[in-house]
């Protein structure tokens, strides 16, 4: 055991003489170079190319930022390792955002890691490999659902039997519905109808809200994104 830790502290002996002002460059530019795809299979991958244009700036500058941290205390890689640790979960704590978006976090840690360590090549292969098979998996959907639930609010006037008002549209626009609550409002004239639907993929939205606008008496209908699947 003693002979492993002191073949180990040599070795990280040797690693920290090699550090020059051409090391630092190289592993700038090469860190730089590592955020940027990661940056940009981000923003490609992102459904709709809707994404955090912060998370895209954070995901550039992570790598640089943690291989100067390999860098200025590689005397001691414990404590390297435990600051871009530290670093890295700031994200978390401040703006949390899809899970996805969490894993990118960790591929720029892992980016700049290797490039903090000089293991340039390795870190350029590992990157290509995850931004290629990211791009793959965002070009065949992976895991992508065929339609996602939405939240329908509808107002009706108090003697349209809401029951069965609209299950003719529903059937005909929708893979999926359910009835969710129920309430009265406007001193109890107008009801308001909550569901939760999963659209077919050949309906359109517009379609599907003439119809029920065309029901309801043209009153209030809201169609938006549901928080959770059916």
């Amino acid at each position: 055991m003693t002979n492993f830790i002191t073949a180990i502290n040599n070795a990280v002996a040797d690693y920290v003489a090699q550090i020059n002002a051409q090391v630092i460059i190289i592993t700038l530019i090469t860190a730089m170079l590592f955020g940027l795809a990661i940056a940009i299979t981000y923003m490609k991958t992102h459904r709709n190319g809707v994404y955090s244009e912060s998370l895209a700036i954070t995901l550039t500058i992570l790598p640089v930022i943690l291989s100067m941290i390999i860098l200025f205390v590689s005397d001691n890689f414990a404590r390297a390792f435990s600051l871009a640790g530290t670093l890295s979960i700031i994200r978390f704590r401040s703006a949390p955002g899809e899970p996805k978006d969490i894993g990118y976090i960790f591929f720029a840690v892992a980016a700049g890691l290797a490039a903090g360590v000089g293991q340039y090549l390795y870190g350029a292969l590992f990157v290509a490999l995850v931004c290629i098979f990211m791009i793959a998996l965002s070009l065949i959907k992976f895991g992508r659902p065929k339609a996602y639930p939405k939240k329908l609010k509808i107002m009706i006037p108090e003697d349209l039997d809401y029951e069965n008002a609209f299950t003719d549209i529903f059937e005909r626009y929708a893979n999926a519905y359910k009835l969710e609550r129920v309430k009265t409002t406007d001193l109890g004239s107008l009801f308001e109808l909550v569901y939760d639907v999963s659209m077919k993929e050949n309906g359109t939205d517009k379609a599907f809200i003439d119809e029920l606008r065309c029901r309801n008496g043209n009153l209030s209908i809201i169609l938006s994104l549901a928080e959770a699947p059916l």
